[in-house]
Protein backbone atom coordinates (compact mmCIF):
# COMPACT_ATOMS: atom_id res chain seq x y z
CA UNK A 1 0.00 0.00 0.00
CA UNK A 2 1.81 3.44 -0.64
CA UNK A 3 2.66 6.18 1.56
CA UNK A 4 3.94 6.03 4.75
CA UNK A 5 3.38 3.25 7.89
CA UNK A 6 1.40 5.03 10.56
CA UNK A 7 3.74 4.29 13.89
CA UNK A 8 1.57 5.00 17.07
CA UNK A 9 3.03 6.23 20.36
CA UNK A 10 3.31 2.43 21.57
CA UNK A 11 5.24 1.44 18.77
CA UNK A 12 7.90 4.01 19.05
CA UNK A 13 8.59 2.74 22.94
CA UNK A 14 8.68 -0.56 22.04
CA UNK A 15 11.21 -0.19 19.51
CA UNK A 16 13.41 1.92 21.83
CA UNK A 17 13.42 -0.73 24.21
CA UNK A 18 14.19 -3.49 22.06
CA UNK A 19 17.17 -1.48 20.84
CA UNK A 20 18.27 -0.65 24.33
CA UNK A 21 17.66 -4.19 25.29
CA UNK A 22 19.46 -5.60 22.14
CA UNK A 23 19.78 -9.02 21.67
CA UNK A 24 19.61 -11.48 24.47
CA UNK A 25 17.23 -11.94 27.14
CA UNK A 26 17.82 -9.94 30.24
CA UNK A 27 18.26 -11.69 33.56
CA UNK A 28 19.85 -14.82 31.95
CA UNK A 29 16.22 -16.24 31.27
CA UNK A 30 16.68 -17.90 27.56
CA UNK A 31 12.91 -18.73 27.42
CA UNK A 32 11.12 -21.66 26.20
CA UNK A 33 10.17 -22.59 22.24
CA UNK A 34 6.81 -20.43 22.57
CA UNK A 35 4.83 -18.54 25.50
CA UNK A 36 0.79 -18.14 24.88
CA UNK A 37 -0.55 -15.12 26.91
CA UNK A 38 -4.34 -15.51 26.79
CA UNK A 39 -6.13 -12.24 26.92
CA UNK A 40 -9.77 -10.95 25.81
CA UNK A 41 -12.06 -10.03 23.40
CA UNK A 42 -12.65 -7.20 20.93
CA UNK A 43 -13.01 -3.55 22.61
CA UNK A 44 -11.57 -4.92 25.57
CA UNK A 45 -8.75 -3.13 27.77
CA UNK A 46 -7.56 -7.00 28.27
CA UNK A 47 -6.58 -7.35 24.34
CA UNK A 48 -5.31 -4.28 23.58
CA UNK A 49 -2.54 -4.32 26.80
CA UNK A 50 -2.24 -8.12 25.99
CA UNK A 51 -1.17 -7.38 22.74
CA UNK A 52 1.56 -4.85 23.90
CA UNK A 53 2.96 -7.06 26.76
CA UNK A 54 3.37 -9.90 23.59
CA UNK A 55 5.43 -7.49 21.76
CA UNK A 56 7.97 -6.46 24.68
CA UNK A 57 7.76 -10.22 25.70
CA UNK A 58 8.83 -11.30 22.11
CA UNK A 59 11.71 -8.97 22.61
CA UNK A 60 12.85 -9.70 25.92
CA UNK A 61 12.61 -13.91 25.26
CA UNK A 62 14.37 -13.44 21.66
CA UNK A 63 14.62 -17.28 21.78
CA UNK A 64 10.64 -17.49 22.63
CA UNK A 65 7.82 -17.52 20.16
CA UNK A 66 5.13 -14.95 21.85
CA UNK A 67 1.68 -14.85 21.14
CA UNK A 68 -1.37 -13.32 22.67
CA UNK A 69 -3.88 -15.30 22.29
CA UNK A 70 -7.69 -13.80 21.90
CA UNK A 71 -10.35 -15.19 24.00
CA UNK A 72 -13.82 -14.12 25.88
CA UNK A 73 -11.35 -12.65 29.05
CA UNK A 74 -11.52 -14.15 32.56
CA UNK A 75 -12.93 -17.41 33.20
CA UNK A 76 -11.91 -18.43 29.15
CA UNK A 77 -8.03 -17.57 30.04
CA UNK A 78 -8.18 -19.51 33.33
CA UNK A 79 -9.30 -22.56 31.67
CA UNK A 80 -7.36 -22.35 28.76
CA UNK A 81 -4.27 -22.16 31.67
CA UNK A 82 -5.58 -25.13 32.93
CA UNK A 83 -6.06 -27.13 30.09
CA UNK A 84 -2.11 -26.05 28.86
CA UNK A 85 -3.27 -24.21 25.91
CA UNK A 86 -2.43 -20.60 27.47
CA UNK A 87 1.18 -20.22 29.96
CA UNK A 88 0.03 -17.19 31.44
CA UNK A 89 -3.43 -14.86 31.24
CA UNK A 90 -5.19 -12.30 32.42
CA UNK A 91 -8.27 -12.89 35.44
CA UNK A 92 -10.20 -10.12 37.50
CA UNK A 93 -9.69 -11.71 40.83
CA UNK A 94 -13.50 -12.96 41.54
CA UNK A 95 -13.37 -15.20 38.48
CA UNK A 96 -9.55 -16.65 39.59
CA UNK A 97 -11.06 -17.31 43.42
CA UNK A 98 -14.52 -18.82 42.15
CA UNK A 99 -16.87 -19.11 44.44
CA UNK A 100 -14.95 -21.40 46.97
CA UNK A 101 -12.79 -18.05 47.62
CA UNK A 102 -9.59 -20.13 47.71
CA UNK A 103 -6.44 -20.26 45.41
CA UNK A 104 -6.72 -21.65 41.91
CA UNK A 105 -5.07 -24.63 41.77
CA UNK A 106 -2.09 -25.33 39.78
CA UNK A 107 -2.11 -21.26 38.66
CA UNK A 108 -0.49 -18.35 40.74
CA UNK A 109 -0.07 -14.37 40.24
CA UNK A 110 2.94 -12.48 38.78
CA UNK A 111 1.23 -9.54 39.97
CA UNK A 112 -1.84 -7.35 39.90
CA UNK A 113 -2.13 -5.16 37.43
CA UNK A 114 -4.74 -2.72 37.42
CA UNK A 115 -8.78 -2.64 38.31
CA UNK A 116 -11.48 -3.01 36.29
CA UNK A 117 -14.87 -0.94 36.66
CA UNK A 118 -18.83 -2.69 36.04
CA UNK A 119 -20.09 -0.22 33.20
CA UNK A 120 -23.60 -0.94 33.02
CA UNK A 121 -24.30 1.28 29.99
CA UNK A 122 -28.12 2.49 28.32
CA UNK A 123 -29.21 4.74 25.90
CA UNK A 124 -29.35 8.59 27.31
CA UNK A 125 -33.26 8.33 26.85
CA UNK A 126 -33.30 5.46 28.17
CA UNK A 127 -36.59 4.55 30.78
CA UNK A 128 -33.59 2.69 32.73
CA UNK A 129 -32.67 4.62 35.72
CA UNK A 130 -31.44 1.65 38.25
CA UNK A 131 -30.52 -1.60 38.41
CA UNK A 132 -33.82 -3.24 39.31
CA UNK A 133 -35.23 -1.56 36.57
CA UNK A 134 -33.61 -3.97 34.11
CA UNK A 135 -35.86 -6.75 35.35
CA UNK A 136 -37.36 -8.67 32.17
CA UNK A 137 -35.10 -6.32 30.11
CA UNK A 138 -32.57 -7.77 27.10
CA UNK A 139 -29.41 -7.37 28.52
CA UNK A 140 -25.44 -8.21 27.66
CA UNK A 141 -23.66 -9.87 30.08
CA UNK A 142 -20.92 -9.76 28.34
CA UNK A 143 -19.23 -12.87 26.42
CA UNK A 144 -19.53 -16.41 27.39
CA UNK A 145 -16.49 -17.34 29.97
CA UNK A 146 -15.60 -13.01 30.39
CA UNK A 147 -15.02 -11.71 33.69
CA UNK A 148 -18.07 -9.70 33.09
CA UNK A 149 -20.55 -12.70 33.07
CA UNK A 150 -18.75 -14.14 36.29
CA UNK A 151 -19.52 -10.83 38.02
CA UNK A 152 -23.01 -10.20 36.61
CA UNK A 153 -24.05 -13.58 37.20
CA UNK A 154 -22.80 -13.42 40.72
CA UNK A 155 -24.82 -10.13 41.19
CA UNK A 156 -27.86 -11.42 39.67
CA UNK A 157 -27.82 -14.16 41.74
CA UNK A 158 -27.40 -11.97 44.66
CA UNK A 159 -30.63 -9.85 44.00
CA UNK A 160 -32.90 -12.04 42.54
CA UNK A 161 -32.55 -9.90 39.27
CA UNK A 162 -34.22 -11.79 36.72
CA UNK A 163 -33.61 -10.72 33.12
CA UNK A 164 -33.64 -11.87 29.34
CA UNK A 165 -29.68 -12.36 29.17
CA UNK A 166 -27.87 -12.46 26.35
CA UNK A 167 -23.93 -13.10 25.80
CA UNK A 168 -21.64 -10.88 23.06
CA UNK A 169 -18.74 -9.52 23.08
CA UNK A 170 -17.79 -5.72 24.26
CA UNK A 171 -17.52 -4.61 20.25
CA UNK A 172 -20.45 -6.80 19.52
CA UNK A 173 -22.60 -5.26 22.66
CA UNK A 174 -21.56 -1.80 21.83
CA UNK A 175 -22.79 -2.05 17.96
CA UNK A 176 -26.18 -3.68 19.51
CA UNK A 177 -27.33 -1.28 22.25
CA UNK A 178 -26.83 1.41 19.17
CA UNK A 179 -29.18 -0.94 16.97
CA UNK A 180 -31.72 -0.78 19.63
CA UNK A 181 -31.73 -4.66 19.82
CA UNK A 182 -30.86 -4.39 23.83
CA UNK A 183 -31.39 -2.29 26.22
CA UNK A 184 -28.55 -2.84 28.22
CA UNK A 185 -24.81 -3.82 28.26
CA UNK A 186 -22.50 -4.78 31.13
CA UNK A 187 -18.83 -4.42 31.12
CA UNK A 188 -16.30 -5.44 33.26
CA UNK A 189 -12.88 -3.43 31.95
CA UNK A 190 -10.73 -1.21 32.85
CA UNK A 191 -11.03 2.46 32.56
CA UNK A 192 -11.32 3.97 29.62
CA UNK A 193 -12.00 0.68 27.43
CA UNK A 194 -12.43 1.22 23.54
CA UNK A 195 -15.50 -0.41 22.82
CA UNK A 196 -17.46 2.07 25.73
CA UNK A 197 -15.11 4.99 24.28
CA UNK A 198 -16.44 4.26 20.54
CA UNK A 199 -19.66 3.70 21.30
CA UNK A 200 -19.66 7.48 23.37
CA UNK A 201 -18.08 8.91 20.52
CA UNK A 202 -21.33 7.79 18.05
CA UNK A 203 -23.84 7.75 20.52
CA UNK A 204 -25.49 9.55 23.60
CA UNK A 205 -25.18 7.13 26.23
CA UNK A 206 -25.20 7.31 30.07
CA UNK A 207 -24.06 4.94 32.94
CA UNK A 208 -26.87 3.46 35.76
CA UNK A 209 -25.08 3.94 39.42
CA UNK A 210 -24.37 0.42 40.99
CA UNK A 211 -23.65 2.10 44.61
CA UNK A 212 -26.08 -0.10 46.49
CA UNK A 213 -25.01 -3.43 44.40
CA UNK A 214 -21.06 -2.44 45.01
CA UNK A 215 -21.75 -2.59 48.64
CA UNK A 216 -23.72 -5.99 48.54
CA UNK A 217 -21.05 -7.08 46.89
CA UNK A 218 -18.52 -6.07 49.01
CA UNK A 219 -20.36 -7.41 52.06
CA UNK A 220 -20.69 -10.83 50.67
CA UNK A 221 -17.48 -11.36 49.04
CA UNK A 222 -14.76 -9.04 51.52
CA UNK A 223 -11.78 -7.75 50.16
CA UNK A 224 -12.63 -8.67 45.94
CA UNK A 225 -15.44 -6.15 45.30
CA UNK A 226 -14.49 -2.50 45.84
CA UNK A 227 -17.09 0.49 45.66
CA UNK A 228 -15.69 3.04 43.25
CA UNK A 229 -16.32 5.66 40.82
CA UNK A 230 -16.19 5.56 37.08
CA UNK A 231 -14.93 9.20 36.34
CA UNK A 232 -16.39 12.00 34.39
CA UNK A 233 -12.69 12.57 32.64
CA UNK A 234 -12.93 8.84 31.70
CA UNK A 235 -15.75 9.38 28.81
CA UNK A 236 -16.41 12.76 27.71
CA UNK A 237 -19.43 13.83 27.63
CA UNK A 238 -20.76 11.32 30.30
CA UNK A 239 -21.39 11.39 33.65
CA UNK A 240 -19.35 10.30 36.74
CA UNK A 241 -21.00 7.41 37.83
CA UNK A 242 -20.81 5.35 40.96
CA UNK A 243 -19.89 1.32 40.61
CA UNK A 244 -17.55 -1.58 41.74
CA UNK A 245 -14.18 -2.51 41.29
CA UNK A 246 -12.30 -5.91 40.78
CA UNK A 247 -8.87 -6.09 41.44
CA UNK A 248 -7.37 -7.91 38.16
CA UNK A 249 -4.29 -10.18 38.01
CA UNK A 250 -1.38 -11.63 35.56
CA UNK A 251 -1.40 -15.74 36.15
CA UNK A 252 0.60 -18.03 35.25
CA UNK A 253 0.57 -21.84 35.53
CA UNK A 254 2.87 -23.56 38.36
CA UNK A 255 4.89 -24.80 36.01
CA UNK A 256 5.92 -21.92 34.14
CA UNK A 257 9.91 -21.65 34.64
CA UNK A 258 11.13 -19.29 37.55
CA UNK A 259 13.00 -17.26 35.39
CA UNK A 260 10.77 -16.55 32.52
CA UNK A 261 8.68 -15.75 35.58
CA UNK A 262 10.63 -12.99 36.44
CA UNK A 263 10.87 -11.98 32.96
CA UNK A 264 6.86 -11.18 32.74
CA UNK A 265 7.29 -9.34 36.14
CA UNK A 266 9.84 -7.17 35.63
CA UNK A 267 8.77 -6.56 32.04
CA UNK A 268 4.88 -5.83 33.54
CA UNK A 269 6.26 -3.40 35.63
CA UNK A 270 9.03 -1.73 34.58
CA UNK A 271 7.49 -1.25 30.94
CA UNK A 272 4.19 -0.06 31.86
CA UNK A 273 4.65 3.48 29.93
CA UNK A 274 5.31 1.36 26.62
CA UNK A 275 2.36 -0.86 27.49
CA UNK A 276 0.52 2.36 27.75
CA UNK A 277 1.62 4.49 25.25
CA UNK A 278 -2.05 3.81 23.62
CA UNK A 279 -3.91 2.52 26.89
CA UNK A 280 -4.32 4.96 29.80
CA UNK A 281 -5.23 2.32 31.94
CA UNK A 282 -2.10 0.46 32.18
CA UNK A 283 -0.39 3.75 33.64
CA UNK A 284 -1.99 2.17 36.80
CA UNK A 285 0.24 -0.56 36.80
CA UNK A 286 2.82 -0.36 39.62
CA UNK A 287 5.14 -2.24 41.92
CA UNK A 288 3.73 -0.77 45.21
CA UNK A 289 0.02 -2.33 44.47
CA UNK A 290 1.50 -4.85 42.17
CA UNK A 291 2.32 -7.75 45.04
CA UNK A 292 -1.68 -7.05 46.27
CA UNK A 293 -3.30 -10.05 45.10
CA UNK A 294 -5.55 -11.65 47.50
CA UNK A 295 -5.68 -15.10 47.78
CA UNK A 296 -3.73 -16.00 45.00
CA UNK A 297 -0.25 -16.61 45.38
CA UNK A 298 2.66 -14.96 43.79
CA UNK A 299 4.75 -17.13 41.90
CA UNK A 300 8.25 -18.16 42.64
CA UNK A 301 9.88 -16.03 40.01
CA UNK A 302 7.54 -12.83 40.62
CA UNK A 303 8.16 -12.88 44.65
CA UNK A 304 11.90 -12.98 43.08
CA UNK A 305 11.55 -10.19 41.41
CA UNK A 306 9.33 -8.18 44.17
CA UNK A 307 11.66 -8.84 46.66
CA UNK A 308 14.57 -7.26 44.62
CA UNK A 309 12.48 -3.97 44.32
CA UNK A 310 12.18 -4.42 48.39
CA UNK A 311 7.98 -4.08 47.14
Amino acid sequence: MPGHPVVTRRAALIGAIAALAGCSAPDGASGPARLVLATGPPGAVFREIGAALAELLDRRLPRTRVTALPSSASTENLRLLRERRAHIGFSSLDAAVGESGEPPAGLSALGRVYDSHLHLVVAADSPIDSFADLAGRRVSFGAKESGTEFTVRRLAELTGLDVRAVHMDQAASADALTAGEIDALFSLTGIPTPAVSRLAERSQIRFVPLREEANRLADAYPSTYIPATIPATAYPGVAACDTVAIPNLLVARDDLAEEVAYVVAKTVFTESAAIAADRPEAAHINVRTGIATGPVPLHPGAVRWFREQKA
